[in-house]
């Protein structure tokens, strides 16, 4: 370096000031530095975006860890908790509020009469649903068409399920034996023929469930009867709402794979979530009954209403149950243990 300077003093030519600059930057570059400029650097940050992007899809498709499962069932854990609590602090007469059993001790005779006819009707249902699914299961013909996959046997089944119930709610309610009674009879022996398919599960599973769905569905409604009279009717639009988002994971399920994460997730929100929100339309729809057993009128034909319909108000308790039962089901079948694997 000094021999060059002297060389420079003497002769300050072009060549050698330029040696001099070249040496000056090689000896000041630290040696952690890379001395080749890379000038193609756009091009590999937009291709390390791209990358980034695929990464993306890849954590949506990859195998699940199994935690969606796991916050679910915390989530129902957490839930059941809520309603032990709500069991507890309303039947015990923490609230300042009159009950609706309170209500229930003044109720004039029609208004029993209502409630009574209603309640009658649900268990009927329920005891029609189980004979239809065990009588379908064990016919070849039947078992064939509501097993079908595919879009044809998804809309069979649609059809048939939402045909009855629309028919069923159109006719109006008249006492004893009728057409209303016919397809009420009909709407609940398609949804047991609809349902039969979980007879797979196994006898003394599927006895666990109903029992498992007797004591939620028994411990709601006695949270809904302890409770002030309009406590739960305001939860109408909320549970709408997860109504929708429930109703989306579902079919979201029918497309992606439970076992990846974004599959899991969605079919834990169908499985658990579920279970918590028809639990939440039970408290609503149980105390929607007997609002509207207390103020329906008692003559209907002087203002051109129809009567009151035991058979319609008993079919939105009677849904929330079976989608209770069906998620318990699933549930003690091992349903999303066997989608982790």
């Amino acid at each position: 370096m000094a021999s060059l300077i002297v060389k420079m003093c003497r002769n300050p030519s072009l060549q050698t000031y330029n040696s001099l600059q070249k040496l000056n930057y090689v000896w000041n570059v630290p040696k952690n530095k890379p001395l080749v400029r890379l000038f193609n650097s756009e091009g590999k940050d937009a291709a390390s975006r791209a990358a980034r992007r695929a990464t993306l899809k890849e954590r949506a498709m990859q195998p699940t860890t199994g935690t969606p499962y796991r916050i679910g069932a915390g989530a129902v854990a957490g839930a059941s908790v809520l309603g032990m609590g709500a069991l507890c602090y309303y039947g015990l007469g923490f609230s300042n509020e009159p009950s609706l059993m309170d209500h229930a001790t003044v109720w004039p005779q029609y208004v029993r009469d209502r409630v009574k006819a209603t309640y009658m009707y649900f268990g009927g249902s329920v005891m029609i649903t189980a004979a239809s699914a065990l009588a379908a299961f064990r016919s070849p013909i039947i078992m064939n068409l509501v097993t079908r996959g595919g879009l044809m046997g998804l809309a069979i089944s649609l059809g048939a399920m939402l045909g009855t119930g629309i028919l069923c709610q159109s006719i109006p309610y008249t006492g004893g034996a009728g057409a209303k009674q016919i397809a009420w009879l009909l709407h609940t022996a398609t949804m047991g023929a609809v349902l039969a398919p979980i007879c797979f599960m196994g006898g003394p599973l599927l006895i666990r469930a109903a029992w498992y769905t007797a004591g939620i569905v028994g411990g709601l409604s006695a949270v809904a009867v302890c409770a002030p009279s309009d406590k739960f009717l305001y939860m109408g639009a909320p549970l709408a709402m997860g109504l929708g988002v429930v109703f989306v994971s579902s079919i979201g399920t029918m497309f992606l794979s439970p076992a990846s994460a974004l599959g899991a997730g969605l079919y834990s929100i169908s499985l658990y979530g579920g279970l918590i929100l028809f639990s939440g339309f039970l408290l609503y729809d149980t105390q929607r009954i007997v609002a509207q057993a207390e103020r329906y009128t008692t003559s209907p034909d002087l203002y051109g209403v129809r009567p009151y319909d035991p058979i319609n108000a008993c079919l939105s308790i009677y849904m929330d149950t079976l989608n209770i039962f069906i998620r318990i089901a699933t549930i003690l079948a091992g349903g999303g243990n066997q989608r982790k694997k």
